[in-house]
């Protein structure tokens, strides 16, 4: 996964999954295809949590750590 932007592997984390759901590839195929999503899935979920550790860091208040849930109204303040 060296060099992939996390919008890249997501396009081809849903492509598989549709030709996995298609059902019109090969037993092979299809694992070579769940393997390859799989390291998808794991990389998306990483680059995820890095940004979720990242935002709370950078919703620090005044030396206090505050985690709030990221809402809507959360966003506009």
């Amino acid at each position: 996964m060296a060099e992939i932007k996390f919008e890249e592997a997501l396009k081809k984390l849903e492509k598989i999954v549709e030709e996995l759901e298609a059902g019109k590839i090969s037993l092979d195929d299809s694992l070579k295809k769940y393997e390859e999503g799989v390291r998808l899935s794991r990389f998306c979920h990483k680059a995820l949590q890095a940004a979720q550790k990242k935002i709370q860091l950078l919703s620090k208040k005044d030396d206090n750590f505050e985690l709030k849930p990221f809402t809507q109204a959360s966003e506009e303040e």
